[in-house]
């Protein structure tokens, strides 16, 4: 504006000279003067106007920036007015609010700050969020149904030919039912660091109809077992290796021990039907072996979508068992995902897992057909129901032949903050306000 005053003056001055002062001008001169002064004004007009219009732009990309800091910030407002939660806990951390230092029109430097996790639905027990806060004990009762069925023929006998068979051939049909009740305890001994235990009950039943075509019974043999117990307990530690920063994913190792606390397969008495046909009278509740299993786990949170991955090696233990030397096939295992942020209560996860079982062997020879693929369809849904308890479902869908049909899982995880007031989760009260965290 100061450049269209001056130029303004110029011309008021340049005409009033003209008009008092005698010259030699001609009108052609005066007109010439007259148009290079407005071409002059005309492209400092473009330029002021270029300026402010890149001004605007920036000045909108600073509010868009402060609308959601301040959004953030009132989210953890209403969670706790009390001390800033730490960078890596699973309370959601508060960005800190930087005005730029430089003039407007150009951008301010951004600095690498730690990625901020938002809520994402628990579809795996290998794949969490980040962990738990220093101080705070994570309950989490469980229930779990699984279902899954097939067709089996068992051959107790020989083959001359491919075509022809001596012995029983026993067709089978199998339906396999489990119920487990889970409560899962995780404790955050730091902010990086997380201890777990987890406690199963498992009731099993099974209904196979049986027929032996080899030896022409007439009718199906159909034979019920049950069997309910207490499975094979857990223990695992969890260390969240970086906080995310500088565009790098947070990377947590993990350790999990499975002891054979449940009733092992081999435990379990058998009873025959029809000659050559072996029932199980109860089932097993557990593996009966010890199993280590590190693994490595990678989570990429961007503005709404955490992508997750996850490899795995189990080392199962050796075992001196009635059939011999028994011992089980060590499991490869991976699984990648995402979840989604659907609001600031709710989200929903969709991810696939699979799992390679190495062969079986039973006093150093190897059992044929015991190496198994399982790959499972993950998904999952989590609703913070109040600032302390949430709510997670989650489906398994086998997709392939050695994987269970469905299982279904629905898991309750309340925080309880033993640095600050304890307080039990109000299961009746819903908070108008509640920021996502990872349980």
């Amino acid at each position: 504006m100061k450049i269209h005053v001056k130029n303004f003056f110029l011309l008021l001055v340049f005409s009033c000279s003209n008009g008092f002062a005698k010259t030699d001008l001609q009108p052609e001169s005066i007109l010439e003067q007259y148009q290079q002064l407005l071409t002059q004004q005309q492209k400092e007009f473009v330029k002021q106007r270029q300026l402010i219009a890149k001004q605007g732009k920036e000045i909108e990309r600073l509010k868009i920036r402060l609308n959601s800091l301040s959004l953030k910030i009132s989210k953890k407002q209403a969670v706790t007015t009390k001390k800033l939660p730490p960078p890596l806990s699973t309370a959601k951390k508060t960005k800190k609010l930087t005005l730029p230092s430089s003039p407007v029109g150009q951008a301010p430097t951004q600095t690498a700050e730690e990625k901020d996790l938002p809520e994402m639905a628990i579809v795996s027990d290998t794949v969490g969020g980040v962990l738990t806060r220093k101080g705070n004990l994570v309950v989490e009762p469980s229930l779990t149904y699984a279902y899954s069925d097939g067709d089996r023929v068992f051959l107790d006998g020989f083959t001359l030919i491919p075509s022809v068979a001596v012995g029983l051939i026993d067709l089978r049909e199998i339906q396999r039912r489990s119920y487990i009740g889970s409560l899962t305890a995780r404790y955050g001994v730091t902010d990086r660091l997380e201890i777990d235990f987890k406690l199963p009950y498992i009731y099993r039943d099974d209904q196979q109809r049986s027929r032996a075509v080899s030896i022409g019974v007439g009718e199906d043999e159909i034979f019920d077992a049950d069997g309910n117990d207490i499975g094979d307990l857990g223990f695992s530690v969890r260390y969240q290796i970086n906080d995310g920063a500088d565009e790098w994913p947070i990377f947590i190792g993990n350790m999990a021990l499975t002891m054979p606390t449940g009733t092992s397969p081999f435990e379990v008495e058998t009873e025959q039907s029809t000659p050559g046909a072996t029932f199980p009278t109860e089932l097993a509740t557990g593996s009966g072996y010890l199993s280590l299993q590190p693994s490595v786990t990678a989570l990429y949170p961007t503005d709404s979508v955490v992508f997750f991955g996850n490899l795995s090696y189990a080392y199962n233990v050796e075992t001196d068992e009635s059939i011999g030397e028994y011992d089980p096939g060590d499991t490869l295992g991976v699984s990648f995902g995402m979840g989604f942020s659907i609001n600031e209560r709710s989200s929903f996860s969709l991810g696939y897992s699979h799992r390679y079982i190495f062969e079986t062997e039973v006093d150093g020879s190897a059992l044929n057909g015991s190496n198994l693929d399982i790959g499972t369809l993950l998904i999952g849904y989590s609703f913070k129901f109040t600032p302390q308890t949430n709510i997670n479902l989650s489906f398994d869908i086998g997709v392939t032949e050695a994987a269970q049909d469905v299982s279904m899982t629905l898991r309750i995880p309340m925080t309880f903050d033993f640095l600050s007031n304890f307080q039990f989760p109000n299961m009746s009260a819903r908070p108008l306000h509640g920021h996502p965290a990872h349980n």
